[in-house]
């Protein structure tokens, strides 16, 4: 048994946080599956554009829409659709044998509409209908507009991952949006089992204050921010209010570690799966996390419901003039930026690469001429 078995029979679900077309036609997610105990998926625009940038897999299937008139960001969500429903296939079974507990893959919502309400909620509408999938989660921030949009979508049936949470105050509001649509479910006479994970993200508290704190406090304040917020989870689980929901046949949306590759060169790669082995959370991690933690040959101690040491550790990092409610507001303002950014890059570059293969497969002048 290697160690993402004994994760998994820990209680911990493992997802991968990458998606390109080589990855499925090589048959490597599928082993992943297999072998690794890999039980679902994530995306987001940093992994497409990397995808799209590295890879002439698409080059084919971009050819074939280069008479159509389909702008590129549409044409985007055809190639990113193609990818996600073909994984959601792969995970069909996992999703069926554990009745929606896992097995699910995950598409974000354009970035731009990070902080638009309404509109962050149509096209949560349309992408899932678009991809025709019962295992598909779409994204939606867990900003201060996503909230009422996130509510919305799971009151729809829309099964919503939400993403850019960076403390426990974000995913209790984030939980909170959930449960409200849920119990708007209930209220109005409808099935409550809508799924919804809560992506906190980890790795980014650690790379902001890598300058600002001495040494013995590096790689530290994700942790116990994760821990914080696993402790106030683990609490929300055994509330009377998610009781309720249960005894109505609704399920607890799920904390999800994201982020979780190690960004320092002097940590183990696998810092963050070894300290946050909890039960009843995912963890979606990269390719490179993922091949390490399968090395191990043990991952440590369980998380225990109350968070551990989170307290302590976050008194260290008070000391050291570390303000982790400013901090979380910006990295949830830089992170939506950063989505911003690459999904700008990946439209630009999409773009680009659909009118260079029109040039290559347009007919030269010479090849039209009727010869006499």
């Amino acid at each position: 048994m290697n160690a993402t078995s004994t994760l998994h029979d820990l209680g911990q679900s493992l997802w991968l946080d990458n998606i390109t077309r080589d990855l499925l036609d090589s048959g490597t997610l599928a082993r992943y599956i297999d072998e690794l105990s890999v039980t679902g998926l994530t995306s987001n625009p940093t992994i497409f554009e990397k995808a799209f940038n590295e890879s002439a897999a698409y080059d084919a299937a971009i050819l074939r829409r280069r008479k159509d008139s389909i702008g590129t960001e549409d044409l985007f969500f055809e190639l990113a659709i193609d990818d996600l429903t073909r994984a959601a296939d792969l995970f069909r079974g996992v999703w069926e044998r554990t009745h929606g507990v896992d097995g699910w893959v995950s598409l974000e919502v354009s970035p731009l509409l990070a902080y638009d309400t309404a509109q962050t909620l149509r096209e949560a509408k349309r992408l899932h209908a678009l991809a025709r999938r019962q295992n598909l989660l779409i994204k939606i921030p867990g900003t201060r507009e996503g909230l009422p949009a996130i509510e919305a979508a799971i009151f729809a049936g829309v099964p919503v991952n939400v993403t850019l949470l960076f403390s426990h105050e974000q995913y209790l509001a984030a939980a909170d949006a959930y449960l409200r649509g849920v119990e708007r479910r209930i209220a109005a006479g409808l099935d409550p089992d809508v799924a919804s994970v809560a992506s906190l993200f980890v790795s980014r508290w650690d790379v902001a204050v890598a300058s600002r704190v001495p040494a013995p406090l590096r790689n530290r304040l994700g942790i116990a921010v994760s821990k914080r917020a696993y402790a106030a989870y683990r609490a929300l689980l055994e509330s009377a209010r998610m009781q309720r929901i249960c005894n109505f046949g609704g399920r607890p949306q799920r904390l999800l570690w994201a982020s979780t590759g190690t960004k320092d060169p002097a940590a183990p790669p696998t810092l963050y799966v070894e300290s946050l082995a909890a039960p009843l959370t995912v963890n979606t991690m990269p390719e490179q996390t993922l091949e390490a933690v399968a090395a191990l040959a043990d991952v440590g101690s369980v998380l225990p419901a109350d968070g551990g040491d989170f307290a302590a550790v976050l008194a260290e990092f008070a000391r050291a003039e570390i303000d982790s409610g400013a901090l979380a507001a910006r990295l949830q303002e830089e992170g939506a930026a950063a989505f911003v950014k690459s999904w700008n890059g990946l439209i630009e570059g999409l773009d680009a690469k659909r009118s260079a293969l029109q040039r290559t497969a347009a007919p030269s002048p010479a090849s039209t001429r009727l010869s006499i």
